[in-house]
């Protein structure tokens, strides 16, 4: 059976990032449990430009900075991506089969569905026809699938109703992280 794609948070496999100042923390504050990584993306390759049907966003470019949170016991990891001034680009929200722990590093097994937050608070739901798919190539089974479903459904809900608390947290957990770097706030 083939395997879920495992990514980790020190995104150590990326090559558009050429310099880089990577660090985590386990934390159990706030009502949030688990592992937040940042990475903080000094020079790359070349910018990186996503498009949501009629919009263009830069995700990555020199100085923008993505905080990742691994929540214990839950099947989501939250991206949040800020840009050179330190502003939420978005928020990216992996729905996961597994949040972990493997060489020191946190991970998550992506289930392959995602909800996407811009900072303009539209919602997008992305890559349901990829949970098809691997449920038909039996890259997963029924029980991760309908998984899959029932917290992507959950955490839309919430965003909806302006209850996904760990979005609210984020510049809370961003400070923690920057002074790893000897950063005082995020704009430096």
């Amino acid at each position: 059976m083939p395997v879920l794609k495992r990514r980790y948070g020190d995104r150590s496999e990326w090559k558009r990032v050429l310099k880089r100042q990577y660090t985590q923390k386990f934390l159990d504050i706030d009502g949030f449990k688990g592992y937040v990584t940042l990475l903080k993306i000094h020079k790359v390759t070349a910018p990186l430009i996503v498009n949501y049907e009629e919009k263009s966003v830069c995700i990555v470019d020199d100085g923008y900075m993505w905080l990742q949170h691994f929540p214990s016991n839950e099947y989501y990891s939250l991206t949040t991506m800020f840009d050179t001034n330190g502003e939420v680009v978005q928020w990216y929200i992996d729905i996961t089969y597994e949040n972990g722990v493997e060489n020191n590093f946190p991970y998550m097994d992506d289930l392959f569905l995602d909800i996407i937050v811009l900072s303009t608070g539209e919602i997008i739901q992305k890559d349901a026809d990829e949970l098809e798919e691997a449920l038909t190539r039996e890259t997963i089974n029924k029980a991760q699938y309908q998984l899959a479903w029932k917290v992507a459904n959950k955490i839309n809900q919430q965003i909806e109703n302006n209850d996904f608390q760990l979005m609210k947290l984020v510049k809370t957990h961003l400070e923690i992280l920057l002074k790893d770097f000897g950063d005082t706030n995020a704009n430096d």
